[in-house]
């Protein structure tokens, strides 16, 4: 299998990269966007758009360029590294992702052209409180009124909520709240009357919300998908997701590994670099190992997101959510441990990179989630 990138790829990797450094050079320039309403600066939004970065996952005929995993991971990993807060992830990868799977032609084309152009954004509103990790687990309620809808429950840590004109929204249109078969998704405007979103900071800088639906009427025309089966469609979503953060990670852990060596090769004590100690040279190789380990498993994961086997979708995605968590809290923690106490302070570029690496450890879920699901496979090696 040939890994390199083709031209137009390089050409793409370049472009992102040159926009995320010259757009956040420096933690002031991250601290200054994050402090907007949104937590982001809606004309670094359009200056994506105009990139073509929002079309590229979108097929062609829907007015994208028809981009596949590896071109999502190039962007999430130079976004990741400049420590972009533009709600790429929320929009673009999870949002976008319910809409190529399972909007038909008409909301296609009332969503995507103004998703793609930057008008419009998405957000994909199914965790809940009760449910963890757990997908199938859903208690917000979908039910009949007349032609339609109306839905009630509470979502929970839903990513950049507060920015997005239009909510995917999961419900429980039958079934018991744990059962696989009953999940049927929703497109809900964010203004619709009975929508709450009680937005704020995450840990790691960024924004979430918890989205409450009380009484919220929809016409049959907000269903996605077919009715009843939308926890596939929710499965692969994730799925995506997984892969996009795995890169961001990539490209967080990259990042700071230079921060630290740079850090190793000025900070001075007992009149010499503090980089010619050979234990911390070890260190450093150490975080290189963990770093180029989680690469080859974020690719892995980029391509088995696009895979047809829904069961093995599964443990591989889980296999190289395991390694990403495993590196990105070594690299941090070293990278903190070899910095001393400035890696720890909020004046500090790394210590940002360190607290999102800690937030992406937990998302989709943690360690011991997803290696009880490879467990349960026997092992990735009997998975294959």
């Amino acid at each position: 299998m040939d890994f390199d990138l083709s031209e137009e790829q390089l050409l793409l990797k370049d472009a992102v990269s040159r926009w995320a450094a010259a757009t956040y050079p420096s933690l002031d320039a991250v601290r200054a966007a994050r402090a907007a309403p949104l937590g982001f600066a809606p004309a670094r939004w359009r200056e994506l758009a105009e990139l073509g970065v929002l079309a590229l996952p979108f097929a062609e005929e829907d007015g994208g360029f028809g981009g596949g995993p590896v071109e999502t991971q190039l962007v999430m990993e130079a976004l990741g590294r400049a420590l972009a807060p533009e709600p790429y992830l929320a929009s673009v990868v999870l949002g976008g992702a319910a809409l190529r799977l399972a909007a038909n032609a008409r909301q296609r084309e009332a969503l995507l052209g103004a998703t793609i152009e930057g008008s419009a954004r998405l957000a994909f509103a199914h965790a809940e409180t009760q449910a963890r990790y757990d997908l199938h687990d859903v208690a917000t309620t979908a039910t009949r009124e007349g032609g339609g809808w109306r839905l009630d429950g509470v979502k929970t840590v839903v990513l950049n909520a507060d920015a997005a004109t239009t909510l995917i929204v999961s419900a429980r249109s039958g079934g018991a709240r744990r059962d696989a078969q009953g999940v049927t998704l929703f497109l809900v405007p964010a203004d619709a009357p009975g929508v709450t979103i009680r937005a704020y900071p995450t840990q790691d800088g960024g924004r979430a919300a918890d989205v409450t639906l009380a009484g919220v009427r929809l016409g049959a025309d907000a269903e996605l998908g077919e009715v009843g089966a939308g926890l596939a469609i929710v499965e692969r979503v994730v799925e995506q997701g997984v892969a996009a953060i795995a890169a961001e990670a990539v490209g967080l852990m990259d990042a700071l590994l230079a921060l630290t060596v740079d850090y190793l090769k000025t900070r001075k004590q007992f009149g010499v670099a503090i980089g010619a100690f050979q234990s911390l040279q070890h260190k450093a190789v150490d975080m290189l190992v963990a770093l180029e380990q989680a690469r080859s498993m974020a690719l892995y994961a980029a391509m088995a997101a696009q895979g047809e086997d829904a069961d093995e979708r599964r443990w591989a995605i889980s296999a190289a959510k395991v390694q990403i968590n495993r590196s990105a809290r070594f690299v941090g923690q070293t990278a903190v441990q070899l910095h001393g106490g400035v890696g720890m302070t909020m004046e500090y570029l790394g210590a940002h990179m360190f607290r999102r690496l800690t937030m992406i450890e937990l998302t989709f879920g943690d360690t011991p989630w997803h290696m009880r699901r490879v467990a349960r496979a026997g092992g990735l090696a009997a998975a294959e």
